[in-house]
């Protein structure tokens, strides 16, 4: 890929392939899972947040999956292996305790990783997955099966990220050429491979039945906006699970880490960082 990786990356070998991530800061250790539309990775969906946080007292693990960014292309385009792959990242970081956040089809991966392991998540933050929330009344999946439509016929230009990018944020001055070049750049060559792949992959299970079972506080934060993922789906997840926090931003779409980058900043770092009788559950 002839784009260039962004500065503070490394990478470290994960599941069998040679996995990008970027770390940054130091304190309680925050994993970051980026979601699966094209041009996903660690950098574009997430770097907001981690010079943020980190800037707050975490330090902040954000890595790119299998198949997007700057990681290898697996054999398997399975979710589950995206799953596996996190896991064994996490543990190749020798972190014993952790919090997770995950946005969109991220949110989906740190809700399994919680319920894997719930020994060793501190907190969960769920931001806008439709993917994890149940499906909803017909005008919900309807919206959000169109939304998923839309993403299956990206093709790559930058007049198409573009528009893409527009329905991703709500805010339209942040769609900037720098943003759109970047997202391009992570949709084509090998990434483009994958996400053709992908769309062959067995379809993702639906785990909310099993949302009651997590512990762990959890947050879940969503945008008015969501183009892909309506109010219902947020309320819906949150009645999933005990004892959850819901947070919704107005004029906000699929990426509030975007388009309220402070004020999330600041949400999420109180939330982990509060000592509230939620810890006793």
């Amino acid at each position: 890929m002839a784009a260039t990786a962004p500065a503070g990356g490394a990478y470290l070998e994960a599941a069998g392939l040679r996995t990008f991530y970027i770390k940054k800061g130091s304190g309680p250790a925050v994993f970051l899972v980026h979601g699966a539309s094209p041009g996903a990775s660690a950098w574009v969906n997430w770097h907001p947040t981690i010079d943020g946080l980190a800037a707050r007292g975490f330090t902040v693990w954000a890595v790119d999956q299998p198949g997007f960014g700057y990681t290898d292309n697996p054999d398997d385009y399975s979710i589950d292996f995206r799953v596996a792959h996190m896991q064994a990242f996490i543990a190749q970081t020798g972190v014993e305790r952790y919090s997770l956040i995950g946005n969109s089809m991220g949110g989906y991966i740190v809700a399994r990783l919680a319920l894997a392991d719930p020994e060793r998540v501190h907190r969960l933050v769920v931001v806008a997955s439709a993917t994890l929330a149940p499906p909803g009344g017909a005008q919900t999946q309807e919206k959000h099966l169109e939304h998923v439509r839309e993403l299956r016929e990206y093709e790559p230009s930058l007049e198409n990220m573009r528009k893409l990018t527009m329905g991703t944020l709500y805010n339209k001055a942040l769609v900037t050429d720098e943003l759109v070049r970047e997202r391009h750049e992570m949709s084509i060559g090998k990434n483009r491979e994958a996400e053709r792949r992908r769309a062959a992959a067995p379809p993702v299970r639906p785990i909310h039945e099993e949302l009651p079972s997590l512990r762990m506080p959890t947050l879940l934060v969503w945008g008015a906006n969501d183009r892909g993922g309506t109010l219902e789906k947020a309320l819906l997840l949150f009645q999933k699970i005990p004892g959850a926090e819901l947070h919704v931003f107005d004029h906000c779409a699929h990426w509030p880490q975007w388009d309220h980058a402070a004020r999330f900043n600041i949400l999420v770092r109180d939330f982990l960082t509060s000592d509230d009788a939620a810890d006793a559950r």
